[in-house]
C-alpha cells in the first residue's frame, strides 16, 4: 500500500471535464460504462443509491449521498467514504470501505460504530490528529493529515483544507470548531477535483480554492453558516457543481437566491431520509 506525499498540481494538471449527471433510473452496478472500459478502470459494481456520475480519465466517479455529512464515492474499483456514521451506512448492500476520510471529532463525523460496519482488511482511515488522538487504536487512524498536507491514498490524491469557525461558538470567546483541529478535503479523482467542506464558516482558504469540479458545502446554524453565507463563499471559488450537504433545518432557497446568475449548477439530493434524526 503506497501512502506518499504528492504535489497536488501534478496530479491534476490535465484539463477539467464538464461534470455530467446520470438519470437516477440508469443501470447502476450493471455492465461497466463505455468510459470505464476505455480508461482501463476495473469493472466494479456501483451502489444503486448513486445519484450522480462524473466522467474522469480513469472511468466514472459515482456519488452516493448517504446522510447529513456522510457520502460514498465509488471510483476505479474503490469505495471511498467521508464521515460515515452508523445510521448512514446501515444499508447492508453498501460496499466495505477501501478508504475512509474523517473530518472532525464530533459524532456526526466520527462514529466508531459506523467505521466498524465498513472496515475490512486493508481499509485505510484518514483523519486529523485530533481524530487520531480521540480514537487511539479503536479505530486506528492510518494516515494523519494536518491542514495543508497532501497525500496519495490508494488511487486518490487528498489535500487537507482548513475548516473552522470565524465567529460562531457555544459561548463568548469559544468556537464550535477551532482552526487546525479538523480537515475539509480536496480529493483528486485523477483529473476531477471534489471538495468537501466539513464543518466550517466562509474561510479565506475556502474562497481561495481553484478548479473545483464538485463541491459539497455545509450550511446549517448554529454550528457552521447559513445558506446565504455559504452562497457568498461558493461564488468566490466557483465550482462547476455544488451539492449542499450538512444542511439540516436550513432553507436551501436562500442558496438558490445567492447563486442566481453565477453560472454554478446546484444539485440538491436527499440527505435526510424519513425518520432520520
Amino acid at each position: 500500500m503506497l501512502l506518499c506525499a504528492l504535489l497536488f498540481s501534478g496530479a491534476c494538471s490535465k484539463s477539467q471535464p464538464s461534470p455530467t449527471q446520470a438519470p437516477p433510473s440508469s443501470a447502476m452496478g450493471q455492465a461497466p460504462s463505455a468510459s470505464a472500459l476505455a480508461s482501463g478502470a476495473p469493472a466494479a459494481p456501483v451502489s444503486p443509491r448513486a445519484t450522480d456520475r462524473f466522467p474522469t480519465n480513469k472511468g466514472e466517479l459515482a456519488v452516493v449521498p448517504l446522510e447529513h455529512a456522510s457520502v460514498l464515492f465509488q471510483w476505479h474499483g474503490e469505495a471511498i467514504y467521508v464521515d460515515p456514521t452508523a445510521s448512514a451506512v446501515a444499508d447492508a448492500s453498501l460496499p466495505k470501505a477501501d478508504v475512509v476520510f474523517i473530518t472532525d471529532i464530533h459524532p456526526d463525523h466520527l462514529d466508531p460504530a459506523g467505521l466498524d460496519r465498513l472496515r475490512k482488511d486493508g481499509t485505510v482511515i484518514v483523519g486529523p490528529k485530533a481524530v487520531a488522538d480521540k480514537t487511539a487504536d479503536k479505530p486506528k487512524v492510518d494516515v494523519v493529515m494536518a491542514n495543508g498536507d497532501t497525500r496519495q491514498v490508494l488511487d486518490v490524491v487528498a489535500t487537507a483544507v482548513p475548516m473552522y469557525n470565524l465567529k460562531r461558538g457555544p459561548s463568548a470567546g469559544q468556537l464550535y470548531h477551532d482552526k487546525g483541529r479538523g480537515n475539509g478535503y480536496e480529493l483528486a479523482f485523477d483529473n476531477v477535483r471534489v471538495y468537501l467542506s466539513g464543518d466550517t464558516e466562509c474561510t479565506v482558504e475556502m474562497k481561495a480554492l481553484e478548479k473545483i469540479d464538485v463541491a459539497f458545502v455545509c450550511m446549517n446554524l448554529p454550528y457552521t453558516m447559513p445558506p446565504a453565507e455559504a452562497a457568498e463563499c461558493i461564488a468566490a471559488f466557483k465550482p462547476k457543481v455544488v451539492m449542499p450537504y450538512h444542511y439540516r433545518g436550513s432553507d436551501l432557497g436562500d442558496l438558490d437566491k445567492g447563486l442566481a446568475g453565477k453560472g454554478i449548477e446546484i444539485r440538491k439530493r436527499e440527505w435526510y431520509p424519513a425518520g432520520a434524526k
